[in-house]
């Protein structure tokens, strides 16, 4: 027993202090893109000018689209000045401490429909600028207009929420990783390509251009996990979800357990956490809201359920579109069909009878009603991958969006829905909605506890929209609550076993270590992860020693998941949290003061230096801490109320 809860102890500390930023892995090394050209002509040439090949590129003539012709751009009194030297490029800013400063541009990032630039800021750091440069209308514009932040803001484009090596390049590079060094908060990143190039999608590629090489003579590569022709990633009709994992490792929106670029092939769920349908990311009947990418609204889709994959509708290579406008729908939803799908309904749906608007026009587009578009970084719409009917009946009672009114700005949403329940009296689509309870549950602090449960147990509703409500259930967490749920810890689906697991945080400590017992040897590493987040502070009383070993193993994982993200503020709150239930006050500190010298806006960072000083009865330290604290947030009411605390004693 002493064995198992030394380390548990010391990991704390043992992170704060640093340690190994990868795990070690033997495999075949990335040979280029440029390398599979002569075998591949045709889809490399459709890569070449695809959006990924251009997601980030050296600064030259052909990659910078920007005016850099000393051209000058003012936001909120600051002046920002674009100009070449010796054929490098420049930027003149006094949006920076000290400035204004001259700032070379190391980095190109995508080409349409804005472009933005990177700047190192310091040696090995790479900075993402607010001004982006806008491709359709030839103009520079601010990302967030209504902004503007002092220099030592955390969100000022030069802080840590802005850094490209942390926030962005994994999925703008090929075989990155980041190597940030904490002692001296630096990093020292490499990547084998800059873009994502072919090797980002099909694996490093030294055994396989062996097999090409000679593949009559070609015994087996001498790389674990790689196939007969040397790849790690085998991409088949066959296997629609190795195909997805792999796309979406980038597109979605979620938090990363490696240092960099998970090895191609490997499972989504052993290298990241999914976010789920929560307030503030998605509206209550799951629509896109902020910026979560594809992922999380492709889960949703009948589309998803039913075996559709990315392919189907975008060429792999260019990263384009299979076909133009509704023809890309028309594949399926015809009166011909797809013999891949036999409970699609054959009928005509690109007609007037199904979409009631003039053929050919924007509104009779299959995406105008089935994917809503939104729009991020100022222009760039992104749409809704959930593919789903429109609900105004819904916009009614709840106040959520949809398609019809997206249009029709002029009418209200019961307009819209009076318009539909007419032209589809009987459409099995105004059936109740889990949004209904996600809108109701979301504001009440009590209550909905039954409709929830109801969700969650059941099993025709996607995983991720089970684990929401599994979610949404942790401020109403009973013991009967929790007796119902834990069952579904041994669940089919990933997502949902993850979110019941992370559900036994409300359990007593006493109690949470056998209940999250087997999660301990999931297959699955994310919810090995949650497991291993539960049994901090938790006795395991009687456990043997194969489940000692098991959660030993589970913590490793964990640890090399946050310290895969040291550079990150939040996860030193995660760490000095840990600390606290471990009753290592002295290691809570010193995780708090991280974060807040990674985020000097973190208030609750500060709040809780300020709290522990206070329980240690370090009365000193503590106004010292709340000094600093008020220095960078003098406004701040809640350090202002510790203040006045203070000064009364």
């Amino acid at each position: 027993m002493q064995k198992f809860w030394i380390p548990l102890v010391l990991w704390p500390l043992i992170l704060l202090l640093g340690g190994p930023n990868t795990l070690a892995q033997g495999g075949p090394e990335y040979v280029g893109s440029q390398t599979c050209q002569s075998c591949h002509d045709g889809a490399y040439d459709a890569w070449s000018g695809s959006h990924h090949a251009q997601a980030w590129m050296e600064p030259s003539e052909t990659t910078v689209s920007g005016d850099f012709n000393d051209a000058v751009f003012e936001h909120q009194g600051r002046k920002t000045r674009f100009f070449v030297k010796d054929g490098r490029y420049f930027i003149e800013t006094t949006d920076v401490s000290d400035g204004p400063k001259v700032l070379e541009v190391t980095g190109v990032g995508g080409i349409a429909p804005l472009q933005q630039y990177l700047i190192e800021t310091e040696p090995g750091r790479q900075q993402s600028l607010d001004i982006a440069w806008d491709q359709e209308e030839k103009r520079w514009y601010h990302l967030y207009p209504d902004q503007k932040l002092p220099s030592n803001d955390a969100f000022h484009w030069s802080g840590p929420y802005k850094n490209w090596n942390a926030r962005c390049a994994e999925c703008h590079a090929t075989g990155f990783e980041k190597n940030y060094q904490p002692r001296e908060r630096r990093y020292q990143s490499t990547q084998a390509e800059i873009g994502v190039g072919c090797e980002a999608c099909h694996g490093p590629a030294e055994a396989h251009l062996k097999w090409a090489q000679a593949p009559q003579s070609y015994a087996s590569s001498p790389f674990p996990g790689t196939n007969e022709a040397g790849l790690l990633v085998s991409f088949s009709e066959n296997a629609a979800e190795t195909e997805i994992q792999q796309c979406t490792g980038c597109h979605s929106r979620r938090e990363p357990f490696q240092d960099g670029n998970p090895m191609p092939g490997s499972p989504y769920h052993d290298n990241y956490r999914l976010s789920l349908l929560r307030d503030g990311l998605y509206h209550a009947d799951g629509q896109i809201l902020d910026e979560v990418y594809v992922y999380g609204s492709f889960l949703q889709s009948r589309m998803y359920d039913k075996g559709v994959r990315c392919s189907d509708c975008h060429e792999p290579h260019s990263a384009s579109l299979k076909a133009a406008g509704n023809a890309i729908c028309t594949q399926c939803h015809s009166e011909a069909g797809n013999s891949r799908f036999s409970s699609l309904e054959t009928k005509s749906y690109d007609d007037p009878s199904h979409h009631f608007h003039e053929t050919g026009s924007e509104s009779a587009q299959c995406k105008s009603c089935h994917m809503i578009e939104r729009t991020y970084m100022g222009i760039d719409g992104r749409r809704d991958h959930s593919f789903r009917v429109p609900r105004p009946d819904l916009s009614v009672s709840l106040g959520t969006p949809n398609a019809c009114s997206d249009c029709h700005a002029d009418k209200t949403a019961s307009w819209a829905a009076a318009v539909l329940e007419e032209k589809f009296p009987q459409s099995p689509h105004r059936r109740p909605h889990f949004a209904e309870v996600f809108s109701a549950a979301r504001k009440a602090p009590d209550g909905f506890e039954d409709d929830l449960l109801e969700i969650a147990l059941h099993a025709e509703f996607p995983g991720i929209v089970r684990a929401s409500a599994i979610d949404l259930l942790r401020a109403r967490a009973t013991p009967g609550v929790l007796a119902k749920l834990e069952p579904l810890i041994a669940n089919e689906n990933t997502i949902v076993r993850e979110a019941a697991v992370s559900l036994q945080s409300q359990r007593p400590a006493d109690e949470r270590f056998a209940a999250v017992a087997d999660a301990l040897n999931d297959p699955v590493q994310s919810v090995r992860i949650a497991a291993a987040r539960q049994i901090i502070g938790a006795p395991p009383i009687g456990v043997d020693e194969s489940t000692q070993r098991s959660a030993q193993t589970a913590n490793r994982e964990w640890q090399a998941a946050l310290i895969a993200k040291l550079d990150f503020p939040e996860t030193h709150t995660v760490i000095g949290g840990t600390a606290l239930a471990l009753r290592n006050p002295q290691a809570a500190v010193r995780a708090f003061q991280e974060a807040t010298n990674l985020d000097a806006q973190l208030i609750d960072g500060w709040v809780m230096q300020i709290r522990i000083h206070m329980a240690l009865r370090d009365f000193a330290a503590a106004q010292f801490t709340l000094q600093k604290a008020l220095v960078a947030n003098p406004t701040d009411p809640v350090l202002l109320d510790f203040k006045r605390q203070f000064t009364q004693q």
